[in-house]
């Protein structure tokens, strides 16, 4: 039986109201704040730009080392456990915590937004290298992020057993008494401030594709905001249920959403019409990527000649750290019974290739249209810049364009629902002081989470301007959560190095 005084209210109720607040500031005087969280924004990404590229390579690299060196035989668990769940299971509910529906939206539009970049010309044209950058963004090192703290939080959780299942918990081998301190409370508070201002922008970014589908499919010319806040409470009642259910309703949605993710990608790679383009196009792209990663991971552009770098590689860094707060120890308490190595190798294979599925056939489906003339995709974003507008074109020069519009709405819905299923468990988890090892949040606070993650998308979804704000928010947010990151690092290296002493002696 869990206690009121169990529920840390601070961590749980500040952040949001930190959130709040910034929301209706930024709803009352939307000019003033973007022009000073564009300042932050720019300065951080101009001045210290070098810092997230560092970081973001820096982290890749580790999850190399900690696979292949002595890190990697530690088992996530007892030394003799098996994994709780299989491969597949915990491969899709890895995948799909980890990326929402953004994955679907971007990998139909990315290369269209890089297309007319002068950073595509200057190195060799649409047809090279609008399809390499979408799969630098997404791969390697954003699943580096991922899994080197995914494996930090596994061990903390099934190793060291202990029952804070916080950012500050995982840097307490070098912080040590501070971790209870004003130290360790800053770190969970901005943790928490982090995760939501992420999760109250992502809706931005696909709810409008969705609400576009459903206009295309029925024919009709409804509000697009009414439509976007139907489409949000029906995903909200879809991952509550989901959540109340525990891991078996996770891992039930997240299978069912890999059956239509990969069901999507097989219909448009086999009847799409571009099959030999898509596979051709992405195996050199993909070549190129591995080829040229060292200068792609590098590229600071210090003459600021395409400012490309600072408008996309750092800003992605940035985004995937703040989204580092929930999707880790999500895969983190799902890897119980792999070892380090499994864990890691194993997200690589599942999360970075399911990734780059997405976005060679999806995205070469729609460069190949545009490459042989069928469509110029690249014309109407420059003349109207509706993105969505222009995904639903693409889709329906595709046969049965009507059933690929049903599956990728469903598709994006068990995406999204999978998703904050993850990120309402890991903020529900935060509520509480101590969480024993087994032990579930209740599900009173697991709901409250669930619907306070769906309130303030569906207050910001009238503003445009409010939710840019708060992506800038996120990404400022970024700056330190870097340096937690580096914290948490420093600490499991520390704490897996005195564990594996540990088991010698024994």
């Amino acid at each position: 039986m869990r206690k009121k005084g169990q529920i840390d209210w601070m961590i749980t109720l500040l952040p949001l109201g930190l959130i709040a607040a910034l929301s209706i500031l930024f709803f009352l005087l939307p000019e003033q704040s973007n022009t000073v969280l564009a300042k932050v924004r720019f300065f951080l990404g101009d001045t210290f730009g070098v810092y997230y590229l560092a970081i973001g390579l820096g982290v890749f690299l580790l999850s190399l080392y900690l696979a292949f060196s002595k890190y990697g035989d530690i088992v996530l668990g007892e030394q003799d456990e098996k994994p709780k769940y299989s491969f597949f299971a915990w491969g899709s509910m890895m995948f799909t915590c980890g990326l929402a529906a953004d994955i679907l939206f971007y990998s139909f539009a990315e290369w269209v937004m890089y297309a007319a970049d002068p950073q595509i010309e200057k190195m060799g044209g649409i047809q090279e290298w609008a399809g390499v950058y979408p799969l630098f963004h997404w791969s390697l090192i954003p699943w580096g992020f991922y899994l080197v703290l995914a494996a930090a939080f596994g061990f903390m959780l099934h190793v060291r057993k202990r029952n804070r299942q916080r950012y500050s918990e995982a840097c307490r081998p070098i912080m040590g008494k501070q971790t209870d301190g004003i130290g360790g409370r800053l770190i969970d508070l901005l943790a928490v401030f982090a995760l939501l201002a992420g999760t109250a922008t992502t809706f931005s970014v696909a709810t409008p594709l969705m609400a576009s589908a459903i206009n295309a499919l029925f024919h009709i010319n409804l509000d697009r905001n009414a439509v976007t806040i139907v489409i949000l409470l029906i995903t909200c009642f879809v991952y509550t249920y989901s959540l109340l259910h525990g891991f078996r309703g996770i891992g039930f949605l997240a299978k069912l959403c890999i059956y239509l993710f990969f069901g999507l990608l097989a219909y448009v790679l086999l009847f799409g019409g571009q099959t030999r383009y898509i596979i051709e196009t992405g195996f050199s792209s993909l070549g190129r990527m591995i080829q040229y990663f060292p200068t792609l991971a590098t590229d600071t552009d210090p003459l600021r000649e395409t400012h490309f770098p600072q408008n996309w590689t750092i800003y992605y860094w940035a985004y995937w750290m703040v989204w580092c707060v929930a999707a880790p120890f999500f895969i983190g308490s799902i890897s119980r019974g792999r070892t380090v190595r499994q864990t890691i190798l194993g997200g690589y294979g599942f999360g970075v290739g399911s990734t780059i599925l997405s976005f060679i056939i999806l995205g070469n489906e729609s460069m190949g249209m545009q490459m042989a003339g069928k469509a110029d995709f690249i014309a109407r974003y420059a003349k109207d810049g509706d993105l969505y507008g222009m995904i639903i074109a693409m889709i329906q020069k595709i046969p049965c364009a009507s059933l690929v519009l049903v599956v990728l709405l469903l598709t994006m819905i068990a995406f999204y629902a999978t998703s904050f299923d993850s990120i309402a468990l890991t903020v529900s988890c935060y509520s509480y002081r101590r969480l024993e090892e087994g032990q579930q949040p209740s599900k009173a606070i697991q709901l409250m989470w669930c619907l306070l993650l769906i309130l303030l998308p569906i207050a910001l979804v009238f503003s445009e301007s409010s939710m840019s704000n708060l992506q800038s928010v996120s990404i400022v947010a970024a700056f330190p959560i870097g340096m937690v990151i580096l914290l948490i690092v420093a600490g499991f290296l520390k704490d897996a190095g005195a564990y594996l002493k540990e088991i010698k002696k024994k």
